[in-house]
């Protein structure tokens, strides 16, 4: 456990890492009795930073959604991290990739509430109910900690590594089965990487349901409009300049970003 003056020591590492885009030793090695409890107070103290200057909350993205992924990270449950303004990409607006430290690009089935979801007890039924309806999405993945050498702790702090996001039209979920949504991801024409959506803890549906029921320990609620990125459907694949990445999911339609 760290005290508060150096959970606020090691947000203003990352802040300044992220500013500069140059990335720093993990805090796992810089503060080597971190947890995940200090780890989210730290990424609030730099959300706190960015809502004080500004910014506005569009919602939350869940991480380590995936069994392997938990297992390479030695944990038991997803992480989760902020959706800001300030993050949101436009689709086909080129991305300066210099602008980051090590981007890199996931496929998600992403979720735009139609209603406020509750919060302790919320089900994958609560879910759907309250989806105005389910997008294509890609989300930019980022890490301010050197070559991604990263655990648990270190994640959570860089707000589960979390750098911006591009989403689609979409559709209502009515009718759509989330587990069965086929995911690619393409470039030049070129397949990179495919997943199903029943690889985000076997329904993605699932995966905002238990974001809803962990946030509300902390007052937290996920509120009409909000985005929620479930986590992703494939690997993530580096974001080389020059190249044009196309997410395609079935039933949902395309969502494209070109980095320069």
């Amino acid at each position: 456990m760290l005290t508060d003056r150096q959970r606020h020591e090691a947000a203003e590492l990352l802040r300044s890492a992220e500013d500069a885009v140059t990335p720093i030793a993990p805090l796992s090695e810089t503060y080597p009795g971190i947890d995940t409890v200090d780890a989210y107070e730290i990424q609030l103290v730099n959300i706190r930073r960015r809502l004080a200057a500004g910014a506005e909350v569009r919602g939350h993205k869940v991480g380590l959604s995936s069994p392997v992924m938990q297992r390479m990270m030695g944990v038991g449950e997803p992480d989760y991290g902020h959706l800001l303004d300030t993050m949101e990409l436009t689709p086909g607006t080129p991305v300066e990739a210099a602008r980051y430290c090590f981007p890199r690009v996931e496929v998600e089935i992403g979720f735009v509430l139609g209603d406020d979801l509750p919060g302790e007890g919320c089900t994958p039924a609560d879910v759907l109910a309250a989806t105005e309806r389910v997008v294509p999405a890609l989300e930019l993945i980022d890490s301010r900690v050197r070559d991604w050498r990263i655990t648990i702790a270190d994640t959570i702090a860089d707000n589960a590594s979390s750098a911006g996001y591009a989403i689609g039209e979409g559709r209502d979920p009515r009718g759509l089965d989330l587990t069965a949504v086929e995911a690619r991801l393409t470039a030049g024409g070129a397949l990179l990487a495919e997943g199903r959506g029943d690889a985000v803890l076997g329904d993605p549906a699932a995966a905002v349901a238990w974001l809803a029921r962990t946030v509300a320990r902390f007052g937290v609620p996920l509120r009409k409009g909000h985005v929620v990125l479930p986590g992703s459907c494939t690997r993530a694949v580096d974001a080389v300049p020059g190249t044009t990445f196309t997410a395609d999911l079935t039933g949902l339609g395309p969502v494209s970003l070109p980095f320069i």
